[in-house]
């Protein structure tokens, strides 16, 4: 696991009329303070990433579909600097995923529907601290090919 990500379990609490999904509470390890919730989707087999924050901390949850959510630690002098991790996460793995600034992540749709994705932030959306890279050639060796074992 890379420094400083924390995997969190959540409850689904399903009864007659539907279900509650547990999100995040202030008390829960990776709270860093509210500052933006939202909601994004992404396609089956579509790549979303890779992007970095010089401040923001994310958690992320995925409420429908699911995703190969990519994680990539290149901070110098970090004690897991260099490695990749790979977390499947919403339906079938109801987890928030926190991450740290200067952990490069993105993620890609798998399954056969749309995956939401909800992100909350600890700080409004600031254009200024977030880089971006292209998913399929940067500096991070990874492939987002479907992997058949």
């Amino acid at each position: 696991m890379i420094d400083g990500v924390i995997i969190s379990p959540l409850r689904k609490i399903p009864d007659d009329r539907g279900a509650v999904m547990h999100m995040m509470k202030a008390t829960d390890d990776g709270f860093h303070g509210f500052g933006e919730v939202y909601c994004s989707t992404v396609f089956p087999e579509v790549v979303k990433g890779w992007h970095v924050h010089d401040r923001v901390f994310l958690n992320y949850v995925v409420l429908t579909g699911m995703i190969k959510f990519v994680l990539h630690d290149d901070r110098p002098g970090s004690r897991t600097e260099g490695e990749t991790q790979e977390i499947y996460m919403g339906e079938d793995n109801y987890v928030r995923v926190t991450v740290p600034p200067f952990v490069w992540n993105g993620f890609k749709g798998i399954g056969t529907t749309p995956a939401y994705v909800v992100n909350m932030i600890n700080e409004p959306h600031d254009p200024n601290e977030i880089r971006r890279t292209d998913p399929h050639s940067s500096h991070i060796k990874y492939s987002w090919e479907r992997k058949d074992r």
